[in-house]
């Protein structure tokens, strides 16, 4: 196994790294100039057909690290291809949530453009029907969340026997959701002679012994420190009594002028209620989170992306897999109990080496987190107080919702990244809901979405 340090080379184009004309044609297309960090590394290895362990951001480019080595190693063999009547299952990307699967498969369609590739993806949530039959015409390249594809694989509608590639993207968060015996079982359908890639956040424990099992002689590649991709996002925190925090975030939103807010809360609950106030105020908003349908959220991403909806107010499993172009601000209406992930959600902002802004509303009983968060970040964020919501000594109501908060954070046994995570993918464990969100700050008006489709076709040659 080799050791691939974090440090950047020097810059190449994508030229440089082997892409092949096309996909060089639908990277152009697509606004890339140069390869991000993660890119440059991923891409050689994957065309090299090296088994690949990952450690790489939201925000940092990982999907079209291995998607388009990927294509432009399944498009190497097209006469031999073409001599097959059926097209059959080639590559397989599993995804914990609906939204990352929809969100990847956008890209490889997107990267596809120009190819003779044929991709699809599935997940629950949604009628199987219109997947099975999309299947039933061949596809090269499937995009899928564990539990759908085992439903399908289960029912013949699928066959995993000519996989060539494999590809678990945010692994974390899998084993996080509970996949990991969906993952094994897997492994034992795809064939033994294979090309892996895994892509996680971090390198926990049971991602190396994940990796130990169904890597052969990989590198490793870390592109991106977790607590470095916050350097160039301005972070602020706003002091607030917890009872005056809605009033101030409205008044944020409202004379700042800001359009397209991701807001982060807590609960489905907080999400809901939070919206509801925000359009009873004149602010356009929507909750995306596990009790939402997936029509639901589908509408309300495809609304925050055509501006129609202002603000997006969203649970931290529901916004993973979200990927929003240019979004400028970021809002922890509630800060996560997990420093990390007050890293995962701000990271959504500051894309591509632009600016953003990230800010949260804290009250007094979330200083501790405060103080966790510039801990793991080792510097300390800009404190503010808005005038006319000076924070005042708390009430005994709060003291007691405070003290009822630490007991149950100590009955979890602190502050445990892994404890903590795993309450908060109860929420909707094994389901597909999840991100990639936003790049800068910049006016995204005139920027085209796509709704996900369940199949998609490159151009025929």
């Amino acid at each position: 196994m080799s050791e691939i340090s974090n440090k950047n080379n020097t810059t190449k184009s994508f030229a440089d790294l082997g892409l092949s004309d096309e996909l060089l044609q639908a990277v152009k297309k697509v606004g890339y100039t140069s390869p991000s960090p993660i890119q440059e590394k991923v891409i050689p290895f994957v065309l090299d057909r090296k088994d690949v362990l990952a450690s790489a951001q939201t925000g940092t480019g990982k999907t079209a690290g291995f998607t388009l080595p990927m294509l432009q190693l399944l498009t190497q063999d097209v006469k031999q291809r073409s001599k097959i009547r059926r097209r059959s299952l080639r590559c397989l990307i599993l995804t914990p949530t609906r939204e990352l699967a929809a969100q990847v498969f956008e890209n490889v369609k997107e990267y596809s453009e120009f190819l003779d590739i044929r991709s699809a993806v599935i997940f629950g949530g949604v009628n199987q029907n219109p997947q099975i039959r999309t299947l039933k015409n061949g596809v090269d390249v499937l995009v899928a969340t564990p539990g759908r594809l085992l439903d399908l694989e289960g029912q013949k509608a699928l066959s995993l026997a000519d996989v060539e590639i494999l590809v678990l993207d945010e692994a974390d968060r899998m084993l996080d959701m509970g996949f990991l015996h969906d993952i094994k079982r897997v492994i034992k359908l795809v064939p033994t002679k294979r090309q892996n890639l895994l892509f996680s956040a971090t390198f926990s424990k049971e991602i190396k012994a994940l990796a130990g099992k169904i890597l052969s002689n990989h590198v490793t590649v870390e592109a991106t420190p977790e607590n470095t991709t916050v350097e160039k996002i301005n972070q602020t925190v706003y002091s607030v009594n917890k009872t005056r925090k809605s009033d101030l975030i409205i008044k944020l939103i409202d004379e700042g002028n800001w359009e397209q807010v991701l807001v982060f809360t807590r609960t489905k609950h907080g999400a809901n209620r939070l919206s509801e106030k925000m359009t009873k105020r004149g602010i356009q908003a929507a909750a995306i989170h596990g009790n939402k349908t997936q029509n639901a959220r589908t509408k309300a991403l495809q609304g925050f992306k055509d501006g129609s909806i202002r603000v997006l107010v969203a649970t931290d499993i529901a916004a993973r897999g979200l990927d929003i172009p240019l979004l400028p601000y970021v809002i922890n209406y509630e800060l996560p109990n997990v420093a990390e992930d007050y890293v995962h959600r701000i990271g959504r902002t500051g894309r591509a080496g632009a600016g953003g802004d990230a800010i949260s509303l804290v009250s007094h009983d979330e200083v501790e987190f405060v103080e966790n968060i510039e801990k793991l970040l080792k510097e300390k964020i800009e404190k503010k107080v808005v005038e006319g919501f000076e924070p005042t000594a708390p009430s005994k109501e709060d003291i007691e919702e405070a003290e009822l908060a630490a007991r149950q954070r100590s009955g979890r046994g602190g502050f445990n990244r892994n404890r903590s995570r795993n309450r908060t993918s109860s929420e909707n464990k094994g389901k597909s809901n999840s991100v990639n969100l936003g790049k800068t700050k910049s006016n995204t008006k005139g920027r085209k979405s796509n709704n996900p489709k369940f199949g998609g076709k490159g151009r025929r040659k």
